[in-house]
C-alpha cells in the first residue's frame, strides 16, 4: 500500500520555492532523525544545484544516537552539505545554525547584504519551533499537527539572516512504500489519511526486529512476541483495549502503540539506516524500469492498432 498525502497548499508552496530560489543563498532542510532518508524532499536535491545545504537532523532525541551518527557522516559525502543534530530541549545548539550559515556563505551576512536563507522540512518536524529559538521571538505557528503553516513568509532573526519560511512540504509521489510507512509512523502524516493498524503493524514489525529489548522493557514482556499482531495483542489485553468477547480493539492499541513511539515512550529509535536506503532504492529503480517498460509496451501497442 503506498500512502499518499499532498494537500492543495503543499503543491502551491513548491511552485513558489521553485519561483524564489533564484534569490536565496543557503538552504535549511529540517529532516527527523528517526528518518533522515525518508523525511528528505527528492524536489531539494533536484532544484537546488550547488547552492550549499544544512539538513537539520530535529528530534535528535528520539533517535538512536549511534544511527544518527551514522546518517551524518553519510548526509556530508554529498557537495556542500553540512548537518547538525538538534532538540529542541537545547537552544543553544540550534543558535549554532546562525555561524554554521555564516560559515558556508562567507561573502554575506551583514545588514545590509544578508544572507537568504530558504528553510523547509515535512510536516510536523519541528521547522517552525526551530525558527521561534532562532528568531528569540514566536513567530512561526507550531503545533503537533502537521500542515500548520501555509503560506511563504520571510524572517529577519538577526545577525544578518532572512529566514524564508516554507509550509511543511511533502511530495505527490512517495515511491517507496516503507518510506511512507515511516513518514505516517513518525506522524508527518495526518492520522486521517491513514489506517492506525496498518501504520501499526509495520512499526510493530520493525521494532521486533531491531529494537526487541525496548519492547520486553516497555510492556512488561519476559520475550518478544514472534509476530507484529502478537506484540500488539499483548499491549491491547494489559492496557485494557478489549471488545465485547474478550476481543482486542486493534484501532484503539494501535493509536496507543503509535503514540507512545512517536513520543520515544519506547526508547530512543531509529527507522531507517543508510545501508538500508541504498538496498531500498535500488529496489526503487527497479520498479521505475517495470513501468517505464510497460508505459513502452502500451504505447507501442497503441501505435501498432493505428
Amino acid at each position: 500500500m503506498l500512502i499518499q498525502w499532498y494537500p492543495g497548499h503543499m503543491h502551491k508552496a513548491s511552485k513558489e520555492i521553485k519561483e524564489t530560489l533564484h534569490q536565496v543563498d543557503l538552504m535549511i532542510e529540517v529532516i527527523d532523525a528517526r528518518i533522515p532518508f525518508s523525511s528528505q524532499n527528492p524536489m531539494l536535491s533536484q532544484i537546488r544545484g550547488n547552492k550549499p545545504c544544512i539538513k537539520v537532523l530535529s528530534k535528535s532525541d528520539l533517535a538512536d544516537p549511534i544511527i544518527t551518527e551514522q546518517w551524518q557522516q553519510y548526509l556530508e559525502q554529498e557537495q556542500n552539505v553540512k548537518t547538525i543534530a538538534v532538540t529542541v530541549d537545547q537552544p543553544e545548539k540550534i543558535r549554532q545554525l546562525t555561524d554554521l550559515c555564516h560559515k558556508m556563505v562567507p561573502n554575506k551576512g551583514s545588514s545590509d547584504k544578508p544572507i537568504h536563507t530558504l528553510i523547509m522540512g515535512i510536516p510536523n518536524v519541528g521547522k517552525s519551533t526551530l525558527i521561534n529559538i532562532l528568531a528569540g521571538r514566536m513567530i512561526a505557528k507550531t503545533g503537533n499537527e502537521p500542515a500548520i503553516t501555509k503560506m511563504q513568509q520571510r524572517i529577519d532573526i538577526g545577525n544578518g539572516i532572512i529566514l524564508v519560511d516554507t509550509p511543511g512540504l511533502l511530495w505527490p509521489n512517495v515511491e517507496n512504500k516503507n518510506s511512507g510507512f515511516r513518514l505516517a509512523t513518525t506522524g508527518a502524516i495526518k492520522d486521517t489519511a491513514i489506517s492506525h493498524d496498518h501504520i501499526a503493524y509495520f512499526a510493530a514489525d520493525y521494532l521486533l526486529k531491531h529494537y526487541p529489548d525496548l519492547v520486553k522493557t516497555r510492556y512488561e514482556l519476559k520475550h518478544a512476541p514472534e509476530t507484529e499482531l502478537q506484540l500488539l495483542e499483548a499491549i491491547g489485553k494489559s492496557r485494557g483495549c478489549l471488545r465485547s468477547g474478550g476481543r482486542i480493539d486493534m484501532d484503539r492499541v494501535s493509536k496507543i502503540f503509535l503514540t507512545e513511539l512517536r513520543a520515544g515512550t519506547i526508547g530512543r529509535l531509529s527507522l531507517e539506516t543508510p545501508p538500508m536506503m541504498e538496498e531500498e532504492l535500488i529496489e526503487v529503480g527497479i520498479i521505475r524500469e517495470e513501468k517505464a517498460a510497460k508505459k513502452l509496451a502500451r504505447k507501442q501497442k497503441v501505435l501498432g492498432s493505428n
